[in-house]
C-alpha cells in the first residue's frame, strides 16, 4: 500500500530550492564580476547559460510554491 500524499511541507521545501538556487545565482555573478577577465570566454558563456537555467528554475519553484500554499 502506498503512502498517502503529504503535502504539508512542500512550501517550505520550495523556499529552501529557491533559497539555495539564488544564493548559487549570485555566487556565480560575484564570480563572473571579480574574474571575468581571468577566466576563457568558453567558460564565462557556460555560466552564464548556468544562470540563465537558475533564473527559469526560480520562477518556476515561485510558481509551484504559490500553486501549493493556495491547497
Amino acid at each position: 500500500m502506498s503512502k498517502p500524499d503529504n503535502r504539508a511541507d512542500n512550501a517550505e521545501h520550495l523556499q529552501s530550492h529557491i533559497d539555495h538556487t539564488q544564493a548559487n545565482l549570485q555566487e556565480a555573478e560575484d564570480y563572473l564580476d571579480e574574474h571575468a577577465s581571468e577566466i576563457s570566454s568558453v567558460e564565462k558563456e557556460r555560466i552564464e547559460a548556468k544562470n540563465e537555467n537558475r533564473k527559469n528554475s526560480i520562477e518556476a519553484f515561485v510558481a509551484e510554491k504559490i500553486d501549493e500554499e493556495q491547497h
